[in-house]
């Protein structure tokens, strides 16, 4: 059974325990609303890692608009439920605990998150990477697990890790799509139940477009609102919004 721990006193007692020391500790970081690819990536922490932490926290520092902070989906129970047949602690702390100097102190990095996500969501990769290195510098685990969806935000979390010399294998795990290929995201639930069907073009198009251009232009021919298609290191990547729900994804070229 998964224990959990609001507390980080309690957190920190834990991780001092003696059937802790010596053992291999994988985190999974995440804002809760954990769905299937949640899953995958605690399955997969599970079984390379003597022990296995989940955090759930839906962090503010992120959040560019403060109703998306207020309309993000929280359902801790339903995540304790999910997580239980995979983790040895839970770590859901309070914003203020994370955040003791008010966000004074934040991690900041200079090119690459200025564009794609960066450009249309000001500040949201410092709130990612701050708060990633506060989880890591707590949990101190061996291996971390995120998604390919979150393409940019893996590939600056990778980045932070190699600059501040951080003793954390940062592991890649394949995105993990639902029946009519979209990316499972925790805001897929927001989405009403005729534009949750329409949404299933997206990947779609992304695939079959020739150019970024081109898809930009199928995409808004098929009523999508489109913040942005670019083709990045055999990446192809894009946001788009449906019913004020920003859905992102990214398909291999």
């Amino acid at each position: 059974m998964s224990l959990l721990l609001t507390q980080l006193t309690a957190w920190r007692d834990l991780r001092r325990a003696p059937d802790w020391l010596g053992r291999s500790v994988g985190l999974v970081p995440t804002m809760g609303a954990l769905h299937a690819g949640h899953a995958s990536l605690l399955a997969r922490a599970r079984a390379e890692n003597d022990r296995v932490v989940l955090t759930v926290f839906v962090n503010p520092t992120q959040f560019n608009d403060p109703g998306d902070l207020a309309r993000y989906p929280r359902t801790l129970e339903a995540d304790l439920g999910l997580a239980r047949p995979f983790v040895d602690a839970v770590l859901a702390p309070e914003p203020a605990a994370l955040y003791p100097d008010g966000y004074r102190y934040r991690v900041t990095e200079q090119a690459h998150s200025a564009v794609l996500e960066g450009a249309h969501r000001p500040g949201h990769f410092d709130g990612v990477l701050t708060v990633v290195l506060k989880l890591f510098n707590l949990v101190q685990p061996q291996r971390a697990y995120f998604g390919e969806k979150d393409w940019q935000q893996l590939q600056l979390i990778r980045g932070m890790v190699a600059a501040l010399l951080l003793p954390v294998d940062v592991v890649a795990c394949p995105t993990v799509r639902d029946f009519d290929g979209l990316a499972l995201s925790s805001r897929n639930r927001r989405l009403s139940p005729p534009a949750r069907a329409h949404a299933a073009v997206f990947p779609q198009v992304l695939r079959a477009a020739a150019t970024p251009a081109q898809a930009v232009a199928m995409l808004r021919e098929k009523n999508f609102d489109v913040d942005y298609v670019e083709d990045r290191d055999g990446v192809r990547l894009g946001a788009v919004r449906m019913e004020g729900v920003r859905l992102i994804d990214n398909v291999r070229l």
